[in-house]
């Protein structure tokens, strides 16, 4: 992980966290963190004025109570911009996120995201069954977790409609991989989270096996990728083709790295939070090799859609949060 390419990576995430925290002051914090994620994992400089100007499109196509004007829609407004047709790809996600409402899915930032993801990741004539696949997903999890199932899993609903996972057959993977897991982790629903992503991998025993080794490699360096919002990150680092040790060092080079910049110490992020990134960029690392034929390119797919699938998870998870206390105070 000390190469000078990921190192100059690493640098020009902590310099676009602060030109994004600069020019989106009165944002989410961790939203706008995740921003500068987007347009480091393009190895792209943050653009705020591509990021404005696509929060002024998605104003012009929505209502002021749209949830593409919440909390998270920095997020949105990044991920637009990094596309070559903004309005496009926005009208798009508007036509797919009323899809997923017709379907009965409740409107949110989740499911903008959502939205998203399937309008960026298939064609318009498999929008519908895309997100009947979908919904065939979370059904099957809510009708197997009623109490874990909610808003929060509707991006990776969206993911697993997306793949090529049969429904039923796909739905019985998660459950082995819950029952083989939940045992081990305090979280039931990080569990279901973590399930979601290593349902992508074919031998549910065998993944099981590799999450527990990693979580235990990982806690012998004294870092927890076990906890509630960074269990799903430990899904994604066992995707990748590499031994446990440099996953590790990877990671821990990297936290401690961004420790030392400019709005990543103690007072700005919590260790939580900056595990989570540390994880998504070390990810990116590999999805980069991946370009070169070291990773086979399915899977670096997968492992760029389902990092930002999960940041862009928790960020609106952290927005929503945030809102709630503003409301209640």
């Amino acid at each position: 992980m000390k190469e000078p390419s990921y190192t100059a990576r690493l640098e020009l995430f902590a310099q676009n966290a602060q030109k994004v925290k600069q020019d989106f002051a009165w944002k989410n914090a961790q939203v706008n963190r995740l921003a500068a994620l987007l347009y480091t994992a393009e190895n792209k400089i943050a653009d705020s004025e591509a990021i404005r100007a696509s929060f002024e499109l998605i104003k012009e196509h929505t209502g002021s109570f749209s949830s593409f004007r919440s909390t998270s829609a920095i997020g949105l407004a990044a991920l637009l911009s990094l596309s070559a047709n903004q309005e496009k790809q926005l009208v798009d996600t508007l036509a797919v996120y009323e899809l997923l409402k017709d379907a009965k899915f409740r409107g949110s930032d989740h499911l903008v995201i959502a939205a998203y993801q399937i309008a960026v990741n298939t064609a318009p004539d498999q929008y519908l069954q895309t997100v009947e696949r979908a919904k065939a997903f979370y059904e099957g999890m809510k009708a197997r977790h009623p109490f874990l199932t909610g808003r929060d899993d509707y991006i990776f609903a969206a993911l697993l409609g997306l793949s090529g996972i049969p429904v039923e057959s796909g739905l019985l993977r998660m459950e082995e991989l819950y029952a083989a897991l939940k045992p081990e982790f305090l979280s039931g629903n990080s569990v279901q989270a973590l399930t979601q992503v290593l349902v992508l991998r074919d031998n549910a025993s065998e993944t099981a096996s590799q999450v527990l080794a990693l979580r235990d490699a990982f806690r012998a360096r004294g870092l927890r990728l076990d906890k509630e919002y960074t269990l799903s990150s430990l899904g994604v680092l066992s995707l990748l083709p590499c031994v446990h040790e440099d996953i590790v060092n990877g990671v821990s080079e990297t936290y401690e790295f961004l420790r030392t910049q400019k709005g990543f110490g103690n007072w700005s992020i919590t260790k939580q939070e900056l595990l989570l990134l540390s994880a998504a960029l070390v990810a990116f690392n590999y999805v980069d090799k991946a370009k070169s034929g070291v990773v086979t390119t399915m899977l670096s797919t997968n492992i760029t859609n389902i990092v930002i699938a999960q940041q862009a998870s928790i960020a609106a998870a952290a927005a929503a949060s945030a809102a709630a206390a503003s409301s209640s105070s």
